[in-house]
């Protein structure tokens, strides 16, 4: 079986010292995770990250830079994920949106609550990602190409 690394983009929103984090049921258990989701064939990473927002929490995201690159092996699944974390405002919100399968709702977190919930979030790319945004860890979007 040949390899293949499974790409996927999330989002970095903060709003008064809150981040934007989706509340999910994955294999019965309920976890954190920024908005994210798998890159779809033909479409590229910005559109790829500003459709995960909407789709997950029915907000309008504009990336304004990128915070990193991360690479992770799930053990449980036996799979690669190489992640592209984008960092940005979002402008608006859905009312009432109907929210992709299995997102159970959207919600602001403080970096101290996302912390307390560390065994609960769907994987250690969340704190990585917070954690390099909050060290100041991101670049422009130019550099994609």
């Amino acid at each position: 079986m040949e390899w293949m690394p499974h790409i996927t983009v999330a989002a970095v929103v903060k709003r008064d010292d809150k981040y934007l984090i989706v509340e999910e049921k994955i294999n019965d258990k309920i976890v954190y995770n920024q908005p994210a989701g798998h890159l779809e064939e033909n479409e590229n990473l910005i559109d790829a990250v500003k459709r995960e927002v909407m789709e997950e929490t029915g907000g309008v995201f504009s990336p304004v830079g990128l915070v990193g690159v991360y690479h992770y092996t799930s053990q449980s699944e036996d799979r690669t994920y190489i992640r592209f974390c984008f960092h940005g405002v979002c402008h608006s919100f859905m009312d009432n949106p109907q929210l992709d399968s299995p997102i159970i709702r959207a919600l602001w977190l403080s970096k101290h609550e996302i912390d307390s919930r560390s065994s609960m979030l769907r994987s250690q790319m969340v704190k990585h990602c917070i954690d390099d945004f909050e060290s100041g860890i991101t670049t422009d979007l130019n550099i994609l190409r």
